[in-house]
């Protein structure tokens, strides 16, 4: 696909040509660069921590900066962009992170630390809110759901590969350098945005829409119990997630190399519930979604009931990933399903509340666990999940299947 292409859309073919999809492989690799260089202090916290003279704690927190401000970019910038061309600004936000990427890595204390970080999140929340957006006006109508489960499925393979290989080049070269090899590699895929994407300016509305008005409030039952179930789920998993690792140290007592070995089966499983959802959701987004909160609910409660046993807790954690992998695509096409004459921006919208809600679950999971322990942290995360399914069986959800409106 030729950067030369100069169109609000590309043409909606009924098939959906080779190089479309390389443009949606691009996008997924930049939704793997920015969650990869979210998470990388998770593992290199301890000669970050060491490198930069301050506490593991306050190196943790860098993750949370990051999210916060995620938050906030991911929906406001779709207001601001008017009929900005999307190609630029996404290999533009590719730039600020490889700057955050870049600041990091030169980082000499925790004042420097901060301010790369958010930086950082402001490149992450433009790239994470708008690429499943985009994803959907690259290829031809019945590929929709496909597409966005190929944008999405970067922030699940950040966690199987990207983190992992991070932590080995940090471990083999130093920390720095992976943070150094995430900005060169921000800035190559900075290019091939601009080389395989199209010119995508504002969507434009049609049909009824554009004779109804593309402005129509976002205030809809249909998004508004979608961000209630995103909320609750997604803080209950990040709550109990965050202390995974303490959990299988002190419920089956694992050794470390088993528990690594746990947590990559998690990383594949998750990758396999996020193309298994994205195939069901593009039909049934609402029923998809419920399948997903069941799981993570079951997967929990197994772990609170069983979690001394190994094969047990080997059961959970596999649920858990299947559930949890399918989640970012499955409510992603729940939010576009419900306002599809706006997508950008419930899109935005979505990202925002998914990000808010990983920095308030890791806090939440915190208070409990020094509170009240990890048995009671899983419970009480149980409670959440449970919640989340109560709220999408009787809030009302869309009924449609996803659709173009481009």
């Amino acid at each position: 696909m030729s950067s030369s292409v100069s169109s609000a859309d590309p043409v909606r073919d009924e098939r959906t040509a080779l190089p479309q999809w390389v443009a949606v492989g691009v996008l997924t690799i930049a939704t793997f660069l920015v969650v990869t260089s979210e998470m990388l202090p998770v593992g290199v916290l301890t000669p970050m921590a060491e490198g930069l003279g301050i506490s593991a704690g306050a190196t943790g927190t860098s993750l949370t900066i990051t999210g916060l401000v995620s938050a906030v970019t991911a929906p406001v910038v779709p207001r601001l962009l008017g009929d900005l061309d999307r190609r630029s600004v996404l290999a533009a936000a590719m730039v600020v992170l490889a700057l955050g990427n870049a600041l990091t890595t030169v980082a000499g204390g925790f004042a420097m630390l901060v301010v790369s970080r958010i930086i950082l999140g402001l490149g992450m929340g433009v790239v994470w809110g708008m690429a499943s957006a985009v994803a959907t006006r690259l290829v031809s109508p019945r590929n929709i759901a496909l597409a966005v489960s190929f944008a999405v499925s970067g922030v699940a393979s950040a966690s199987v590969l990207g983190v992992p290989l991070g932590t080995f080049i940090g471990n083999a070269f130093g920390w720095r350098a992976a943070f150094g090899t995430l900005t060169v590699l921000a800035l190559l895929v900075s290019v091939a945005l601009m080389l395989a994407l199209p010119v995508l300016r504002r969507p434009e509305a049609t049909g009824d829409e554009a004779e109804a008005g593309s402005r129509r409030s976002l205030a809809r039952p249909t998004v508004l119990t979608g961000l209630v179930v995103v909320v609750l789920l997604v803080t209950a998993h990040f709550a109990a997630y965050t202390y995974i690792r303490p959990a299988l140290e002190e419920l089956p007592e694992l050794s470390a190399n088993t528990i690594a070995l746990l947590l990559l089966l998690y990383g594949v499983f998750g990758l396999i519930g996020n193309f298994a959802a994205g195939a069901a959701a593009g039909q049934r987004p609402v029923l998809t979604v419920m399948l997903l909160a069941a799981g993570i609910t079951l997967a929990l409660v197994i772990f609170a009931l069983f979690g001394t046993l190994a094969l047990a807790a080997g059961i959970a954690i596999a649920l858990w990933g299947v559930a949890y992998g399918g989640l970012s695509v499955g409510a992603q096409l729940w939010m576009t399903t419900a306002a599809p004459d706006r997508i950008e921006h419930v899109t935005g919208l979505y990202v925002g509340v998914f990000t808010a809600s990983i920095a308030l679950g890791a806090a939440a999971g915190g208070l409990v666990v020094e509170g009240a322990g990890i048995v009671m942290l899983l419970w009480s995360t149980a409670a959440l999940a449970l919640a989340s399914l109560l709220v999408g069986l009787i809030g009302p959800g869309p009924k449609h299947r996803l659709r173009s409106e481009a």
